[in-house]
């Protein structure tokens, strides 16, 4: 089968496409012929080579969520799922592949009327942007910022804090093309990534969901309200300064809060009823899912030059 691997870790031309055999399911796992395979931001973050203390090496193949039908199951696993389109997060390695293999606890059938690539566009993404919003304890008539909201954590972010009743919801984006597309999916003001350009917007936030990180994380910091919470989803746009700490403890008497938070920590069974829930809702059409483009698997290179140039909406999708 064809596989992307990393070759070189850097830039998107060290991405491989190669031929390898087929996965043959372990214990509890299941394989899955994708028909549809996410590309995140934590992809691009592993292929630099940013998380490299955590044992990813050369040969390693990207990718961790996909949907498909279920091609075969490994020992203990119920042979009725052979067949079912399924979506299924198959860790941090092994998605970007025409069969991969996920264990059967984090596999959901696919409702009627979700396709493939809207699964993997909300699957993953939509937990975390659930969970963080319940982290930050989001209450009815508070103002709320997502930073880096054009992507699909951003996207069902600014959604469900609509949703849930925030009094604005206020996004940073590159431009006014994609700030008019955040307004129509529930956002109130749009404002570019230095947190700028809405004369209109709340001075402060009571929470702030932040999918960038990078060196400009101070100075959101510096926009919470008092007891303000602050949750940080993802170092898309690369790790904060070393000192940015001390920038909470400057607001000592402001009582500010900031956590880190990763669908990891949240409990199999809980992440997976909130997604199915999502699912449902897509489904329906009442949470809607963005893909900006879909591509062959064998220009996953492309997808990863397309989300370094920032030119991403939503989610890129490849297909075998």
């Amino acid at each position: 089968m064809k596989a992307v691997v990393i070759r070189t870790f850097g830039d998107p031309e060290g991405l491989e496409v190669i031929d390898m055999p087929v996965p043959v399911p372990a214990p509890g796992q299941v394989r899955i012929a994708t028909e549809a395979i996410g590309v995140g931001g934590v992809d691009a973050v592993i292929r630099r080579g940013t998380l490299a203390a955590y044992g990813f090496r050369a040969g390693h193949v990207l990718g961790s969520e996909v949907a498909g039908e279920v091609t075969a199951v490994g020992e203990g696993v119920d042979a009725s799922w052979i067949g079912r389109r399924v979506w299924a997060f198959t860790g941090l390695s092994g998605g970007y592949a025409e069969q991969a293999v996920a264990s059967v606890d984090d596999v959901l059938p696919l409702p009627h009327g979700l396709t493939g690539t809207d699964a993997v566009a909300l699957g993953g993404s939509g937990v975390v942007a659930h969970f963080a919003l319940e982290r930050a304890r989001l209450a009815p008539g508070e103002t709320v910022l997502v930073r880096g909201a054009a992507g699909s954590i951003g996207i069902t972010a600014v959604q469900l804090a609509a949703r849930n009743g925030a009094g604005s919801v206020a996004v940073t984006t590159s431009s006014a093309e994609r700030g008019a597309r955040l307004e129509e999916l529930g956002a109130t003001h749009v404002l570019n990534r230095s947190g700028e350009g809405d004369g209109d917007a709340p001075a402060g936030f009571d929470v702030v969901i932040d999918v960038v990180g990078g060196p400009r994380l101070p100075l959101f910091l510096d926009r919470l309200n008092s007891n303000g919470r602050y949750v940080a989803v993802g170092v898309v746009g690369g790790q904060p300064p070393a000192d940015f700490g001390m920038r909470l403890m400057d607001a000592f008497r402001r009582s500010l809060s900031f956590a880190t938070f990763s669908s990891d920590t949240v409990p199999g069974p809980d992440r997976q009823a909130v997604r199915s829930s999502q699912f449902a809702d897509a489904a329906l059409g009442n949470l809607r899912t963005v893909v900006h483009e879909v591509l062959p698997l064998e220009q996953a290179a492309s997808a990863h030059r397309k989300m370094d140039a920032g030119e991403v909406f939503g989610r890129v999708v490849l297909m075998p």
